[in-house]
């Protein structure tokens, strides 16, 4: 078994231990130069996942002489950006019903339309930057594998047909066809989108970091921020002044002062297998690479990786109490023996197949359940996050569309509808962790309730609308 380290290792080697990506990752991953005392900056950006990161590029890009400071605590990737199930999906945490009472309807297709547009936008940059991140874009295929989610799977595409979109978008799937491209057991139909790639998430998050480094941005890793205020970012080893300060540091927000409240990192927990033999994968499917789940309340989410592999996560993992992020916290024994049983499950043609890599991190998840961007123009402070684990394609979103609102640039992704919008703050402690960790237990009860009963679980119900979702 695959045994993590302590994630605040400063050489290559443990860094390389944080999860299979970063194992598999191709180059050094020796953090670069720190910041060494005080700089002046156009833009400060805090944080180098995918969020800063975007941000940076299409900045630099926009108007090559703005000068760019990225500070990240430990090396460009280091969070949810280089573990997380790789992916690059069209999904948005809030519902296209929920951005319409948000906003409108308009506003709520005009947000997917976007988040459609982004996958391949994505795509697109990794080949022009040469990032070879393992790209297949073979989409995504939910499976029903009980009465209640095949219901379920019904309810979405429903959904997605009140707004204007068709099979094109999200289709349904009998049995056989959703057995054809993913062979797991029990499968009564379920759900197929195209707008989805399986990626290597590391590849791409530390390929994006080269890119921006190219293009005259200055990434400072080892560089942990204590403090942001408008026009300035306090570091252990320095300060930047900046005309504006982004925050981009999603599921690790609450770490920074003033902040403990808004943004609640909850950890997912992932696995690997050893590369499977042919005949394993003639029975189990996945041929091009889709991405695939199932439609039960605690979600699971895996893909067929690159080397013939699965990588196979979900949630279950508790809410630490204050929002407490620690590399304790991604190793969850039970959760991946519960993830090693579910995939077994899924799959019997796994057998003793061998688990070699197990790794976790947190995400972040705002108390209504609905990422959001924007810049408040007075203060210069911006920010994006709030992915609930979704955040591969989306954080492009955000980083084309804070460049706009940073260089004043008028467009249709600064009138999108999650633009400016601001999540209310999460109950205090102990009240957080209590919601937190009820929520957890309902939610996998409730799968347990729906397998056998056959009829949709009121305690999820109840739970999902107290959790804003």
């Amino acid at each position: 078994m695959y045994r993590m380290v302590r994630s605040d290792r400063s050489d290559s080697a443990g860094y390389r231990e944080l999860s299979f990506w970063h194992n598999t990752v191709p180059g050094t991953l020796e953090p670069g130069e720190p910041l060494d005392g005080d700089v002046e900056a156009d833009v400060a950006i805090v944080g180098a996942g995918f969020t800063g990161l975007w941000t940076a590029y299409y900045l630099a890009r926009r108007d090559p002489a703005l000068r760019i400071v990225v500070c990240e605590r430990e090396i460009a990737g280091f969070g949810a950006s280089g573990r997380n199930g790789g992916w690059c999906s069209a999904l948005f945490p809030a519902s296209l019903s929920k951005l319409a009472r948000l906003s409108d309807r308009d506003g709520a297709i005009a947000m997917q339309r976007a988040m459609h547009a982004t996958v391949d936008e994505v795509g697109a940059v990794a080949a022009a930057e040469d990032i070879d991140c393992h790209w297949a874009k073979g989409g995504t295929v939910m499976l029903a594998r009980s009465p209640t989610q095949l219901e379920r799977a019904k309810e979405e595409v429903q959904e997605a047909r009140e707004f204007g979109f068709g099979d094109a978008d999200l289709r349904p799937l009998g049995a056989d066809e959703a057995k054809s491209l993913a062979g797991a057991t029990s499968v009564l139909g379920g759900t197929y989108t195209p707008h989805c790639a399986a990626i290597h998430p590391a590849r791409l998050v530390r390929g994006l970091a080269a890119a921006v480094r190219r293009a005259g941005v200055a990434v400072y890793e080892r560089t942990p921020v204590l403090a942001v205020s408008p026009g300035l970012v306090v570091t252990r080893s320095g300060r930047v002044r900046a005309r504006y300060v982004v925050r981009a540091t999603e599921g690790y927000t609450a770490g920074l002062p003033g902040l403990r409240r808004a943004i609640a990192p909850v950890y997912s927990l992932m696995i690997a297998t050893e590369p499977l033999d042919e005949s394993d994968w003639e029975t189990i499917g996945l041929a091009g690479r889709p991405t695939f789940g199932d439609l039960r309340h605690l979600i699971i989410y895996g893909q067929r990786t690159a080397d013939g592999r699965l990588a196979f996560g979900g949630r279950g993992a508790p809410y630490h109490l204050g929002s407490s992020v620690r590399p304790s916290y991604d190793q969850v024994p039970a959760v991946f023996a519960a993830l090693r049983r579910t995939l077994g499950e899924l799959f019997p043609a796994l057998g003793d197949v061998r688990v070699t890599h197990h790794w976790g991190g947190p995400i972040g998840i705002p108390r209504d359940w609905c990422a959001s961007v924007g810049l408040d123009r007075s203060t210069g402070m911006a920010w994006a996050g709030g992915y609930v684990g979704d955040g591969v394609a989306t954080t492009n979103l955000a980083g084309r569309t804070l460049a706009d609102l940073i260089t004043g640039t008028d467009s249709e992704l600064t009138r999108l509808p999650w633009v400016g919008h601001r999540s209310p703050d999460w109950e205090p402690e102990p009240m957080r962790w209590l919601g937190l960790n009820a929520g957890l237990q309902v939610m996998g009860l409730a799968d347990r309730q729906e397998d056998k009963s056959g009829h949709p679980s009121r305690a999820a119900a109840f739970m999902g609308r107290f959790l804003g979702e």
